[in-house]
């Protein structure tokens, strides 16, 4: 009876075990975010292809709030870029949205001009995996073997020269052995702020193929906090100003975060997160004199050395840190070791 018991009790846990671990938590776009992508559509629909979305997982949007948003809309909608009828609107980042149904689901950020600009994603939900999962096979126990008499026999005599009386002891090595001895791991390393001369040779003055040039400027680099942006313009004709997204994207300054007309202008990168920049100038703007970067964690202290290209190299190299895994399957959750014992005492008794 306590052997039925305990298999029953082992196929409750096995169960359990089963349905919580098919939970996996994806991080939309990686470590890019949700945010507008410099390769347009293409990054986040990329992203989309490379994991596999099961009914009851879980899908993080990354963005900073009054930035974004993540609006759920039907397909008509998303291919539209139209928020006038989501499903769903969450402003607060990070946010997280449980896929409860199969079938695709579309995701667009609600800010005018995002979606357009490629803020958005589609993604297939297949039905949950637990359910199609045969359950385990029931355990019938069986009775024991009998146990067989055994009858001793005389010890057989120890053949001369078979076993050696003592082995010989093993002298350890002083000498070192290659890779034998573990040395401590570098630490990693962070760059050191660089400059940033905005459109190179260019300058800061108004592009004759529009936006894409500062955007194709930007695309290349990776900005950081501590570093330094300078715009190289003639005085009278141009200036800087920093806006929020929604003044960037309706190119209109009427309430400024900065502005500065004496050139050239240095602006340095305080705080991470997107920072928009554009010519106050009428018609400027419009005319694509606007540049929209991302910033990541902060820089060392130690400035580089400038470039001719106006963009400082670091002192010394510095390897990424390689940046933990945008997609963690979630751990044996809601199962706790008290349940288990609870479980077994329970049938035991």
């Amino acid at each position: 009876m306590a052997v039925s018991r305990l298999a029953l009790a082992a196929i409750v846990i096995a169960a359990l075990l089963h349905s919580s671990a098919a939970q996996t938590t994806h991080t939309v776009g990686g470590t890019t975010g949700w945010t507008i992508p410099r390769g347009g559509e293409s990054v986040y629909s990329n992203w989309a292809a490379g994991n596999s979305f099961a009914v009851g997982d879980i899908l993080v949007f990354n963005f900073a709030a009054g930035a974004h948003d993540v609006t759920q809309v039907n397909k008509a909608d998303y291919d539209s870029c139209s928020a006038a009828n989501p499903m769903m609107t969450s402003t607060t980042g990070p946010a997280r949205i449980t896929l409860s149904s199969s079938g695709e689901h579309y995701f667009i950020c609600g800010v005018p001009g995002h979606c357009s600009a490629g803020q958005k994603v589609t993604v297939n939900v297949l039905a949950s995996t637990t359910a199609s999962s045969p359950a385990p096979a029931p355990v019938t126990p069986s009775s024991p073997a009998p146990r067989r008499a055994l009858t001793p026999t005389s010890a057989p005599t120890p053949v001369s020269g078979d076993f050696p009386s003592s082995a010989p002891a093993r002298t350890p090595s002083t000498s070192p052995v290659s890779g034998d001895v573990p040395t401590s791991a570098p630490a990693p390393s962070t760059r050191s702020p660089m400059t940033y001369t905005v459109g190179d040779s260019f300058g800061w003055n108004i592009p004759t193929n529009g936006a894409t040039l500062f955007q194709n400027w930007a695309a290349g680099k990776d900005f950081m906090v501590g570093d330094i942006l300078v715009f190289n313009y003639t005085a009278g004709a141009h200036n800087v100003a920093e806006v929020t997204s929604d003044a960037y994207t309706a190119c209109t300054t009427t309430n400024p975060i900065s502005l500065d007309s004496n050139p050239p202008s240095r602006i340095t990168l305080t705080t991470a997160g997107e920072h928009f920049y554009l010519c106050a100038v009428p018609g400027h703007c419009s005319a694509g004199q606007q540049l929209s970067i991302n910033v990541t964690g902060a820089a060392s202290s130690t400035p580089g050395t400038p470039s001719p290209s106006g963009s400082t190299t670091p002192s010394s190299p510095a390897g990424d840190v390689a940046p933990p895994s945008p997609n963690s399957a979630t751990s044996v959750a809601g199962v706790s070791a008290a349940a288990f014992l609870s479980v077994f005492v329970a049938l035991l008794l």
